[in-house]
């Protein structure tokens, strides 16, 4: 038996729902359009609604510690396409057990949910660490970065934390989105290909906002290196540039090189959007 879903969150937290309202336990979640099985006895199309997404989170909540909680949301974000079917199978076994399931690292289920949660915690790390800002004219910062995982959502209180006193813009050439923080009004760089911005939340007009571009083509930096056009870019910011990259070259002793230590500590993923290693 095969459920298929929208491949969202909700969808498949609507399959759990569906799967104990119907008495079942499907073999696999399969998205919509993915191939299916060669061999399967039923295919069931999961519909999605609110009502049932919430009421199967309200259940998770009221068996599971924050920090289990967290393991569900932050795997999501890998995306990866191998997790949806071990992830349903943990909340029905969070649902299916007494002491609330979910801790047994020994269960295969368990396991791969929470490792996959690391991997993306991990990278939500080295975010922090490798996103390089440039100054445009208007005073906005412009980080570009294209993580293996979602992890936008989960750096962006970090930024904010950190910037709070100067506008940015944090943008995934991956999936297409950002987050711009504004401390007070829109400059250019915004403008140009124009913006489709969302709400800012809780945190008040501070908040950053997650936006998308309608043309990325028009956009006034390059999605494959994340540099900002020439006349964009702050008059200062090519001098830091080369300051930065001067004193990168400075600090390297070359008797000491261990090229397979710095790629393990800095993955080559990541050198096309950093300063120091561009020309």
């Amino acid at each position: 038996m095969i459920y298929t879903f929208d491949r969202t969150l909700d969808g498949l937290l609507s399959a759990v729902f569906d799967a104990y309202f119907r008495r079942q336990q499907p073999e696999m979640l399969v998205g919509e359009g993915d191939q299916l099985p060669l061999f399967c006895e039923e295919v069931y199309q999961v519909t999605t609604t609110d009502e049932k997404a919430r009421r199967v989170w309200t259940g998770l909540e009221k068996r599971l510690k924050p920090e289990a909680l967290k393991l569900i949301t932050v795997s999501w974000l890998s995306e990866e396409k191998d997790l949806p079917t071990p992830l349903f199978r943990y909340i029905y076994k969070v649902f299916q057990s007494k002491g609330g399931g979910g801790y047994d690292f020994t269960d295969a289920d368990v396991l791969h949910v929470t490792n996959t949660a690391r991997r993306v915690m991990h990278e939500q790390l080295r975010m922090k660490q490798f996103v390089r800002f440039q100054k445009a004219k208007d005073g906005t910062y412009l980080g570009v970065v294209s993580p293996d995982h979602n992890v936008l959502p989960l750096v962006i209180d970090h930024f904010q934390d950190r910037f709070r006193d100067q506008p940015w813009l944090l943008y995934d050439a991956k999936r297409h989105y950002g987050y711009y923080y504004e401390c007070t009004s829109s400059g250019p760089l915004l403008r140009e290909g124009g913006v489709r911005g969302g709400s800012g939340g809780s945190g008040g007009p501070a908040a950053p906002i997650r936006i998308t571009f309608e043309n990325e083509a028009e956009v006034p930096f390059d999605l494959t290196n994340g540099k900002l056009d020439d006349d964009v870019l702050s008059a200062d910011d090519h001098l830091f540039q080369d300051l930065w990259r001067t004193y990168f070259k400075a600090i390297c002793i070359r008797e000491r090189l261990n090229p397979r230590k710095q790629l393990n500590d800095m993955p080559r993923r990541y050198w096309k959007y950093m300063t120091e290693k561009q020309r």
